[in-house]
């Protein structure tokens, strides 16, 4: 036994003198960075940014790869079961902390499968509406759809999303008697929002920049506690409906049992990349937030965070099919 315990120590020594040198190594071969949503999104085009700065840091390439489908559950499980040496990594939403309440058989479990990496940003949802609704502020909106004067058709990228779970919190607490319209993506909302097939859209601030900017819709009001730097003269939902709060978050994920040396130096790069003006001027200009975080704080972070969607989505009533 004695003689077992020995070589079971040096076996165990041996492995950490291992990892430790190809952490130390690491990375010597491009990073997949796995986007679970498709392209041009405002979690890809984050994502992109990202990946370039990691790039940079890195001193390897870090590429985007892009697995839509289920509410951002195939490119996750994906990742979850990707071997765990840092090569594959994935760009995680506060859909992934929401999804656990909205699906009764998910293959993965995003706090045990998944290893936080860091935080990247906090994303306003923003509440656009179509040019022809008869409504000029955040106040008019509430009315409208409280007294159903008409109406509402609002569009998400698929039942369970931000911009569902966003607008149906509202709706609820407005009283209102507003109507889903589902979509396989932000970009096909936004195009139907712009030819008035639908009314409304609470969508991810990048994805309508340019639609606001150039006058072709109404920014109403952001879903976060406070305003946005971008717009500071639209109003937070807050302010009307006292109370209303919605803060979506990106962030990175590795699968579980990335050794730490890896895991810190992929979070000391982020964190690194994210104090940059450049990519702080760019991500400002989509109205987030630019955070950078430890992997312990976001650990932590993203467990708080469990609990705080599943009850959103049962005030909301948001199911999936």
């Amino acid at each position: 036994m004695k003689l077992f315990h020995k070589i079971a120590v040096v076996a165990v020594a041996s492995f950490s003198i291992i990892g430790s040198a190809g952490a130390q190594d690491y990375p010597t071969k491009p990073i997949k960075l796995v986007v679970p949503f498709g392209p041009g999104g405002s979690t890809d085009i984050t994502a992109r940014l990202v990946a370039q700065k990691m790039s940079e840091e890195l001193g390897q390439n870090v590429f985007v790869e892009n697995r839509g489908g289920a509410g951002g559950n195939i490119g996750a499980a994906m990742v979850a079961r990707s071997d765990p040496d840092g090569y594959t990594l994935l760009m995680a939403t506060s859909t992934h902390v929401t999804n656990p309440s909205l699906y009764k058989d998910l293959n993965y479990d995003v706090l045990k499968d998944l290893t936080a990496v860091s935080q990247i940003a906090f994303i306003p949802n923003m509440l656009v509406v179509n040019k022809d609704l008869p409504v000029k502020d955040l106040k008019d909106f509430v009315e409208y759809v409280r007294q159903k004067k008409g109406p509402v058709h609002y569009g998400s990228s698929g039942n369970g999303t931000s911009q569902h779970l966003s607008a149906a919190l509202f709706n609820n607490m407005a009283g209102g008697n507003m109507i889903h319209v589902p979509y396989k993506g932000g970009g096909a909302a936004a195009a139907e929002l712009l030819s008035g097939r639908i009314q409304a859209y609470f969508a991810p601030l990048a994805e309508v920049v340019p639609h606001i900017d150039a006058g072709k819709v109404h920014a109403i009001a952001v879903t976060t506690k406070s305003r946005t730097d971008r717009y500071p003269d639209v109003p937070a939902i807050g302010e009307v409906l006292p109370g209303y709060e919605l803060a979506l978050w990106n962030g990175i994920l590795a699968p579980a049992g990335t050794p730490k040396a890896v895991v810190d130096k992929l979070s000391a790069a982020i964190q690194k990349g994210l104090k940059d003006p450049e990519l702080q001027k760019k991500l400002a200009e989509q109205g987030s937030v630019p955070v950078g975080s430890s992997p312990e704080d976001f650990a932590a972070f993203m467990k708080a965070e469990v609990p705080k969607w599943s009850r959103i989505v049962k005030i909301s009533g948001a199911t999936v099919n």
